[in-house]
């Protein structure tokens, strides 16, 4: 096995074999208090790729940091071939404010690759592409559902690239999503350098959920033992077939009023479901139902029981076979992430 050489990033020396925790001055709040792009590094003494893991892109999206703690505190790490490089918190300063966004309102992700002459967004999304970037083989860049919309544990990736396909499948997440490139964000940016990046996508924001988490954490170190930087384990049958889906939607209000949910996270239904209904607070027989526009599983949800024309409720991922085909476990999910997926009845007033 060919033994790594050092690396050098933003001016230190990580040897093989060693660990380093490396703080880059990214700005000075009003009190003169520094504010850092903090990572872990951890270079292992055989060559082998090197893994960027980023979480809190989005300052108010919490799972991905504690998938990020409980990865670095993963006891095999020293063994590891190749390196792991960790961002925990991207966006210190929406992090502090338990804010999604920077102090000047920018969605950091939207200001890739960046400039270091530019607006703090892009000065600090400058930090990662020229001076990470360069060294990343591949990356994994943690999400989780904005304020009040949670999202299914998904991976969001290129599903024509086929190393990121074959990253996805090993990660293990119940439905992996084609997501076409945005500009302006991390995964535009890193393609520029040739970097495959799958995105997890799970949960709430301002949260910690606990199966979110840990799917998320096994599903690093599932990537981490297909790159071949972990032993592998024994082969073992997936709890979870994960689906593949080319298409999805955000179905939208039609009117004003109080959401009944009779489907959650991870259901599947079938064309012509009722998957909601929205009702008139003040009269018993106004209602309207939101009905599934194609078979498909339910990858995000909208969390506020009240909502206005317009607003998206039920974010449907559309799946290629059909539901009496499927050997698709739902049972599975259930027990795996816990998210209690059996349907709701439709309440007879509203057949």
């Amino acid at each position: 096995m060919e033994k790594a050489q050092p690396l050098e990033l933003f001016g230190h020396t990580i040897a093989p074999g060693t660990r380093q925790h490396i703080n880059i001055p990214v700005v000075r709040l009003y009190t003169d208090t520094p504010i850092d792009l903090r990572m872990e590094v951890i270079h292992g003494r055989q060559k082998g790729p090197c893994l960027l893991v980023t979480a809190a892109i989005h300052g108010d999206e919490l799972n991905g940091v504690e998938i990020c703690r409980q990865v670095l505190g993963y006891k095999n790490l020293a063994r590891i071939h190749g390196t792991l490089i960790v961002i925990p918190v991207v966006n210190q300063l929406g992090f502090i404010q338990q804010i999604r966004y920077l102090p000047d309102r920018r969605d950091l992700n939207r200001c890739f690759p960046g400039s270091s002459k530019g607006s703090l967004g892009g000065r600090l999304a400058n930090l990662i592409t020229d001076g990470i970037f360069p060294h990343v083989d591949f990356a994994l860049d943690l999400h989780t559902g904005s304020i009040h919309r949670t999202n299914l544990p998904q991976i969001r990736t290129d599903l024509t690239n086929e190393p990121c396909l074959a990253l996805a499948r090993a990660f293990g997440a119940p439905v992996i999503l084609h997501a076409s490139v945005r500009d302006g964000s991390f995964r535009h940016a890193a393609n520029e350098y040739h970097i495959p990046v799958l995105v997890y996508e799970a949960g709430e924001a301002l949260r910690l959920e606990q199966a979110s988490i840990k799917l998320g954490f096994k599903g690093v170190l599932r990537v981490m033992r297909h790159l071949g930087m972990l032993p592998r384990k024994p082969a073992k049958t997936p709890t979870i077939l994960p689906w593949e889906c080319n298409q999805s939607q955000w179905l939208r209000s039609t009117r004003d009023g109080l959401v009944l949910l009779h489907i959650k996270q991870g259901h599947l239904v079938k064309e012509g479901d009722t998957m909601m209904t929205v009702v008139n607070p003040f009269d018993a027989n106004d209602s309207e139902s939101i009905i599934a526009p194609y078979d498909g599983v339910v990858i995000g949800l909208s969390q506020l029981p009240l909502t206005n024309e317009g607003d998206a409720l039920v974010h449907l991922a559309k799946i290629s076979s059909t539901l009496a085909d499927t050997e698709y476990d739902q049972d599975a999910i259930v027990e795996e992430l816990d998210l209690g997926v059996a349907q709701q009845p439709v309440p007879e007033m509203f057949d």
